[in-house]
């Protein structure tokens, strides 16, 4: 693949995920009965800065979970081209029941990921609310979902791929736009 450009580095995402937190706050006048949960893989250090940013804004922490979806896709068979495949843990020690539960993703695509999170989180629970937050929403919907909260909308084609890199999992931050090389 090549790389076009960067769509977004250290500090965009910083300044992105503040304007988010302020965002969470406003909507859901606080941070009470809250609960950020973050999608596995980079979902769940993004959430982990949004709720440091919320501690600072408002003083409080926010609990926080962390979601594997593997089991919930529905293109399960097609994405592990028969090997199995690899389950991270699920760690939400905070009952769902009655909260407002923030979805943390990096990059919303097709919808089929948010779809499967939903499934895992009422499965967990009964929330009162169920938001979703992304950094990065890349259009290409083929399912009715949207996000309540937006770091950046970049407007892509089927050829190109969004690739986000966190300093909690990849030792960078940086969101780069890269285009399918033809053969």
């Amino acid at each position: 693949m090549e790389k076009k450009n960067v769509l977004l580095d250290d500090a965009t995402i910083n300044r992105s995920l503040t304007r988010i937190a302020h965002e969470i706050l406003e909507k859901n006048k606080g941070g009470v009965d809250l609960v950020l949960v973050g999608i596995k893989t980079r979902g769940v250090p993004l959430a982990q800065r949004l709720q440091e940013k919320i501690k600072q804004i408002e003083g409080i922490n926010v609990p926080i979970g962390e979601l594997d979806i593997t089991l919930y896709r529905d293109d399960l068979q097609k994405a592990v081209h028969g090997d199995e495949p690899e389950i991270k843990e699920t760690n939400i020690e905070t009952d769902l029941t009655g909260k407002k539960v923030i979805l943390v993703d990096d990059v919303l695509y097709t919808g089929r990921t948010v779809r499967a999170a939903m499934d895992a989180v009422m499965d967990l629970g009964r929330p009162a609310a169920i938001q979703l937050a992304i950094l990065i929403d890349r259009g290409h919907r083929e399912l009715p979902i949207r996000a309540d909260y937006v770091g950046k909308n970049i407007p892509t084609s089927e050829q190109e791929v969004v690739f986000v890199r966190l300093q909690e999992v990849d030792q960078i931050d940086e969101v780069a736009l890269y285009k399918n090389k033809i053969t």
